[in-house]
């Protein structure tokens, strides 16, 4: 599957202040202020700023065109690309060394300031940003710091409602119309879809994480959750649920608890989709599973269906649905 173009071109760690950071001190930009726009002057040249809400509600004043972004999440980075701002630096996404894997191609020069657990403060200076993108971040004290080195934006809220977390990014990077643009595209993407899958539309539709450590399920409140919803799907067992975290782990014995009429599982893992199907079809608790059985169970990148998610993630998900379910 071809992945998206993009129009153009829990706890968290908490890092130590570097000697770098300290000498920024003069060059230390607001981060709130209680003006639509404003003007400021950066080395004699005039630049013209304007105030956003971020999703905490705190109000941020960043440049209105920024050149410079750092992404602190892979929802973040999904949509800086997608609205056609590629970032200084990026955060690397989950079981990941760099970027998500399906967005390696378009981040591949894009340097890691960071890890899920939290950014590297001394890589973050070095990139030299005029405005920070920082995901779901809550830690105070990183954020504290994170706004001595530029503008800082929280983008995700309660929700993890990638749509909202896509019109607030193009608020910041002054690409609201590109934002509103793809959210239409996706929409239409999405009622074309729903009417394609005919009598599939009100499917039962189960989506697992499998690792090492066993099988996870995906419930409310998450991002692959919010993308099915779109399609109108039910969500068998516990998935129809709020989840507590990201993902809910699952015994064997409880894995009736996703017995739907397709199952998608997630991988993190860069192995062939046909050796993990062939390892869990050996499995005893996945041989009951009514979805193995007809041959509904599909493998797919974890990284675009079980992570954080974003605006391509979506889209790649909705194509990976078609390829599956419409005949």
């Amino acid at each position: 599957m071809a992945p998206y173009s993009p129009p153009s071109s829990r706890g968290i760690a908490r890092p130590v202040i570097s000697a770098a950071l300290l000498t920024l001190g003069a060059l230390t930009l607001s981060a709130c202020g209680s003006e639509d726009t404003a003007a400021s002057v950066d080395s004699g040249a005039a630049a013209t700023t304007t105030q956003v809400t971020d999703a905490t509600g705190t109000k941020v004043k960043v440049p209105a065109a920024p050149e410079r972004v750092v992404a602190l999440s892979e929802m973040d980075l999904d949509a800086s690309l997608t609205l056609g701002v590629e970032p200084v630096g990026l955060t690397a996404g989950r079981g990941q060394k760099g970027a998500p894997r399906y967005l390696a191609d378009q981040a591949k020069s894009i340097p890691v300031v960071g890890a899920v657990t939290g950014p590297d403060i001394e890589k973050v200076v070095k990139a030299k940003p005029d405005v920070i993108l920082a995901g779901q971040l809550a830690d105070e004290q990183v954020l504290a710091q994170l706004r001595k080195v530029a503008p800082t934006v929280v983008t995700i809220d309660g929700t993890k409602d990638w749509k909202k977390s896509l019109e607030l990014t193009g608020t910041v990077l002054g690409r609201s119309d590109e934002a509103e643009k793809f959210l239409a595209e996706y929409g239409t993407k999405a009622a074309s879809l729903r009417t394609d899958l005919g009598s599939q539309a009100g499917a039962s539709v189960s989506v697992a994480r499998y690792s090492a450590k066993g099988t996870a399920v995906m419930q409310q409140g998450v991002f692959i959750s919010d993308v099915l919803k779109d399609l109108g799907f039910e969500r068998p067992g516990i998935q129809d649920d709020k989840g507590e975290g990201h993902s809910t782990p699952l015994s064997d014995e409880n894995l009736d608890e996703i017995d739907g009429d397709w199952l998608f599982i997630g991988s993190l893992d860069a192995g062939t989709d046909a050796d993990l199907l062939a390892e869990l079809a050996k499995k005893p608790a996945y041989q009951q599973l009514g979805a193995v059985r007809d041959e509904h169970a599909t493998v797919v990148d974890g990284t675009r269906w079980t992570s954080l998610g974003g605006a391509q993630a979506a889209v790649s998900v909705l194509d990976d649905i078609r390829k599956a379910m419409v005949k």
